[in-house]
């Protein structure tokens, strides 16, 4: 990872247009080839980023301190440095990756087991399906033969939609998937969850923990 400190103004030509004055701000060239431009607020969502695959050209000469981010699609992300302040790289390796706790770890095993509980029809790809990002909880195939892939979280909040969400970009990236629609799986989904997952087109299931033990309740039922 290539972390540069400058002062710096951005802008962003494709779909849309968007201009950053200047100011001192982070820049992070990851190894995937991903660039994002941060500030020192707004937690760590970026003020701008280009994600791979993309190029970046760093210009010489005349155009010296201009770099050129420029994906497939011929969209570009434009940094021109006045100060630089601080540039260093360092080798991260290859990362674990998120560590679930036991239960969220076990309800992946047991939705894999029982994949029909999201609908008739269902069938598994496989688990764990491995993205630029990280991995995938669930990919599987709906009744018609799509693809759909699965976040699971034992308490679904916000950034478990945020989450699903980006690697729903990447997986519609590749034409053997696309179109990738994805599913937020929990016990227990909050409210604030629920409305953004229903804006981005994203669906939602509550699991039952103990049914899908097949465990069954022991309160009394009338027959």
């Amino acid at each position: 990872m290539r972390l540069v400190i400058a002062r710096c103004s951005v802008d962003y030509a494709g779909r849309l247009t968007a201009h950053l004055p200047s100011a001192p701000r982070l820049i992070l060239v990851k190894a995937d080839g991903s660039v994002s431009i941060h500030a020192d607020d707004r937690a760590y969502k970026p003020l701008n980023w280009m994600s791979p695959p993309c190029t970046l050209k760093e210009g010489s000469g005349d155009e010296e301190g201009v770099w050129t981010v420029v994906n497939k699609a011929g969209e570009k992300l434009i940094i021109t440095m006045e100060e630089v302040l601080h540039d260093s790289s360092h080798e991260l390796g290859v990362d674990p990756g998120l560590i679930k706790d036991g239960v969220e770890a076990h309800l992946q095993e047991l939705l894999a087991d029982r994949i029909e509980t999201l609908g008739e029809g269902y069938t598994l790809i496989r688990r764990e399906y491995m993205t630029a990002i990280g991995p995938v909880d669930i990919l599987c195939r709906d009744a018609e033969g799509r693809t759909v892939a699965v976040e699971i979280k034992r308490r679904g909040e916000i950034d478990g939609v945020e989450q699903l969400t980006r690697y729903l970009e990447l997986l519609n990236r590749d034409p053997r998937l696309a179109p990738v629609r994805g599913i937020f799986a929990a016990q227990e989904i909050k409210p604030q969850a629920r409305v953004l997952a229903t804006d981005r087109g994203i669906g939602c299931q509550v699991l039952d923990y103990d049914a899908l033990r097949g465990i069954e309740d022991d309160k009394l039922r009338l027959f």
